[in-house]
């Protein structure tokens, strides 16, 4: 009492660092928080063990930094910079970066302040019919291995591939030649380099049509093992929810070999039980279908993207004319020309067009790919990526035996590897 007395008349505090937390070792580092606090003369006063509501704040300011000497934002603001090729690197320093890597918050900070990057993602069918995927970074002009696809699409036909979100890629039904039509759905993240399963679409199909719109996957007729006749059922998934629904059906079956958004419908085009060509059109905010045959379907053809509001096709074989819609006049007409036919053989084939950085990216059979200004269309940029994925592939097998190598150059003389799908993801 009589210590406490000449504390008070002092103008000293008598709260003691016992009560401070306790992971703060020092007498220094308890002064930063309790600055008027004093050494406790009764060393039999034990801090209070049951955790507090700031127990989680007081374990983070006792752990180690992200990077020694700086606070975690302006270290965050540091490592978002890197590169996404060194990103498996970082994510082997320790479990922190690790976990920030893997989380949103990190790449939510990419997009944000601009440097979120996208890289090509293509899925190709080998000589053997065998399924495998590899990614294209355009910054460092450098083919990426991926994780093998699940074992249920390395020899799957007739799948669907879509890009929710930006950065969840997902293989949806498909026929398997053991198993026959799937509903089976998983889905690529990009940020922690792993495949999910999820949930299953409410019917089997196979050779379908489908898109993304307003973040939502939607599919549409196709085939279905068993069944005599083509499909008219369409459904809808929502990654929100997690769950497929219903949506409603055509008016007529049919196997769609090509189709595309534009302002805010879903025009498809295929061929119906009687291998006639039959088109529709789906309009989601009134969950209705329509047949249709204006000029934009007419002159739909593969590949086709939506671009800043307008529909891009290719005008001849290795897309080396591109055509536009003009939805004033209803009209397709010539774009562009960069005179530079690389001919009719399948290799030089355009078998998809992609965004890519603002542009419009053609990519063809031979792995070859060209950047599009449309702003500009005179300027095109090639990539050397058909050189570099035949270096690339090259180093795949070399590990083959020359046998092995041999046979399978024999074997496949008369059936060409081919690209699927292409896909562009963000990170």
């Amino acid at each position: 009492m009589q210590r406490r007395r000449l504390a008070e008349q002092e103008g000293e505090s008598v709260s003691c660092y016992c009560r401070v937390d306790g992971g703060l070792k020092t007498v220094v580092n308890a002064r930063k928080f309790v600055p008027g606090a004093r050494l406790c003369m009764q060393p039999d006063v034990k801090p209070n063990k049951r955790k507090t509501r700031s127990s989680r704040k007081e374990r983070c300011r006792t752990q180690a930094p992200l990077l020694p000497g700086l606070p975690d934002d302006l270290a965050i603001s540091c490592l978002m910079r890197v590169s996404r090729a060194e990103h498996p690197n970082l994510r082997l320093v320790c479990r922190k970066w690790s976990r920030l890597l893997s989380g949103n918050y990190y790449y939510s900070l990419r997009k944000k302040f601009g440097m979120a990057e996208e890289w090509v993602y293509v899925f190709k069918r080998d000589r053997d019919q065998k399924l495998s995927w590899h990614a294209f970074d355009p910054v460092h002009q450098l083919w990426r291995s991926l994780p093998p696809v699940p074992p249920e699409y390395s020899e799957a036909v007739g799948f669907g591939c879509a890009v929710l979100s930006g950065c969840y890629l997902y293989l949806f039904g498909g026929k398997d030649p053991v198993r026959g039509s799937m509903r089976h759905v998983v889905f690529y993240n990009t940020r922690t380099n792993k495949w999910y399963r999820a949930p299953d679409m409410l019917r089997k199909r196979h050779l379908f049509g489908s898109c993304v719109i307003n973040n939502c996957l939607y599919v549409a007729g196709g085939e279905c093992e068993g069944i005599q006749r083509t499909l008219r059922s369409a459904e809808v998934y929502n990654p929100n929810r997690n769950r497929w629904s219903c949506i409603s059906e055509m008016n007529t079956g049919m196997v769609p070999f090509t189709g595309v958004v534009y302002d805010g419908k879903w025009f498809l085009k295929g061929l119906d039980s009687h291998r006639q060509v039959v088109s529709e059109v789906y309009l989601p905010t009134s969950n209705t279908w329509s047949t249709t045959g204006n000029a934009l379907v007419a002159g739909l053809r593969n590949p086709t993207i939506p671009f800043n509001g307008r529909l891009y096709s290719a005008d001849c074989r290795d897309a080396c004319k591109l055509r536009v819609y003009d939805g004033d006049i209803g009209l397709w007409t010539r774009f562009m020309d960069s005179r530079r036919h690389l001919g009719s053989s399948r290799a030089f084939e355009a078998v998809a067009l992609v965004s890519l950085n603002g542009k419009i990216c053609v990519i063809r059979n031979n792995m070859g790919m060209i950047l599009v200004d449309v702003c500009d269309p005179t300027t095109v940029i090639e990539f050397e990526s058909a050189r570099l994925w035949e270096t690339f592939a090259r180093k795949g097998h070399q590990h083959r035996s020359l046998m092995a190598n041999l046979w399978s150059a024999i074997a496949g003389r008369n059936l060409k590897a081919h690209i699927i799908h292409c896909q562009v993801l963000q990170v």
